[in-house]
């Protein structure tokens, strides 16, 4: 019975009542879409690497470590001998290894030098492999692969040469433009750091430093291509090692083994576990946006209870003409109470409508363009509670109104003016 007289009061007032209900299905839209958005960029995150073991590198801290060898920021405390990397290969626990050398770059983009494993055995959120957009993975010894941001930024195509400058830094005085690289492939966007590198072979690292000596060429001494593919270029050390093992169990293991390795002294870590401390230092923004989302529901229902508040006056007269016919004020207070659990749920269900309309439009640009991917997929229990919150705080702001209703008396609508 309240139900269908508030439906009906309602729809009296349609066009106020749609334009309330409108706005909380914008502002549920933007507070599920920031938990999205947020989830979907906390499992990118936490996907940037997957499918690796264990990260080894240089005695140092578990996110540093992270920091140089799968975000290529900041540098090495040190770099391991390729004699340790072959003893921690030779262990049987170890199914695959991928070594990584840092240390040039290209226009402030990170150069990595890696074997071509690197293209088989990476993965980044869960299972996904690298892809290449263009070309393959470099054979020649004086080929690359570059990232999907290197190639959008220099409108890169296979067959492009570029030029890497000894050192970091977007220009550099010190390049190795006597031995330029020849772009093999170009790799898909991932929304990881593979984006923003460029990939050669670890003899290419040696080859292009034959001629060098403490950051500097020798002057006058160049060593020419062919002679190069000659030599012996197994490198004297690589900056960190991804490895993959037979078996997961064994981890705990294979970390402890190697961070008591006697020859030098070294850090293994854990992907998943350097991941989740990782962001928990720089995860505060998500927070943020968190509130701002919270905010905008609080700010469409304060305009809803002040809609019902507004309309009392326009309203008395029907309130009196309910109370003359028998309604109590309990009745009065459970109409408007009723009205706004009707405009709150129904602005729920249109925000929800609205929300998947607009991630089914919007995630394939979205992957394609930040790599951020958003499932889609129902809402989960912790935004199902968050509805059902915001439903619950839509009847709360109604009070008042709901309230004052119950208040006005039987003559003081009787005595209104029109």
């Amino acid at each position: 019975m309240i139900f269908r007289l508030a439906l009906r009061s309602l729809a009296n007032r349609w066009a106020t009542a749609t334009l309330t209900a409108l706005a909380i299905a914008v502002s549920v839209t933007l507070f599920l879409g920031v938990e999205k958005v947020r989830n979907g960029a906390r499992a990118s995150f936490a996907n940037t690497i997957s499918g690796t073991d264990l990260i080894v590198g240089a005695r140092s801290g578990p996110v540093n470590l992270l920091l140089y060898s799968v975000f290529r920021i900041g540098n090495a405390t040190n770099n391991i001998w390729w004699t340790t990397v072959q003893d921690i290969a030779a262990r049987p626990e170890i199914e695959w290894l991928v070594p990584l050398s840092l240390g040039d770059s290209h226009f402030g983009f990170r150069i990595v030098g890696t074997t071509p494993a690197y293209f088989e055995y990476y993965r980044y959120r869960r299972d996904r492999a690298l892809e290449f957009r263009d070309g393959a993975p470099f054979a020649d010894l004086f080929e690359a692969v570059v990232g999907a941001d290197v190639a959008a930024a220099f409108g890169y195509d296979v067959g492009d040469r570029i030029v890497i400058a000894h050192g970091l830094g977007n220009t550099s005085f010190a390049l190795h433009d006597d031995r330029p690289f020849t772009i093999a492939g170009i790799l898909r966007k991932t929304g990881t750091p593979v984006d923003r590198s460029v990939h050669v072979g670890l003899e290419a690292i040696t080859a292009i430093h034959v001629d060098w000596q403490a950051g500097a060429r020798i002057p006058g001494l160049t060593t020419p291509a062919e002679r190069l593919r000659q030599m012996d270029l197994t490198p004297k050390d690589v900056t960190a090692v991804l490895i993959g093992l037979k078996s997961r169990l064994t981890a705990f293991r294979v970390q402890r083994a190697i961070n008591e390795f006697a020859a030098e002294p070294l850090t293994a870590v854990l992907p998943g576990v350097a991941l989740q401390e990782l962001w928990g230092l720089i995860g505060t923004a998500e927070s943020a946006l968190a509130i701002v989302s919270a905010l905008t529901v609080v700010t469409a229902l304060l305009g809803m209870a002040a809609m019902l508040l507004a309309t009392l006056g326009e309203r008395r007269r029907e309130m009196a003409i309910l109370r003359s016919v028998g309604a109590g004020p309990r009745t009065i207070l459970g109409l408007l109470t009723a009205e706004a659990l009707i405009l709150t749920s129904a602005g729920a269900l249109v925000g929800i409508v609205l929300l998947y309309i607009g991630l089914a439009a919007a995630r394939p640009w979205v992957d394609s363009r930040f790599g951020l991917y958003i499932p889609l997929e129902p809402p989960h229990p912790r935004e199902m509670l968050a509805l059902i919150g915001v439903i619950g705080a839509g009847v709360v702001a109604a009070m008042l109104p709901a309230v004052r209703a119950y208040r006005l008396s039987l003559a003081d609508g009787m005595m209104v003016r029109t």
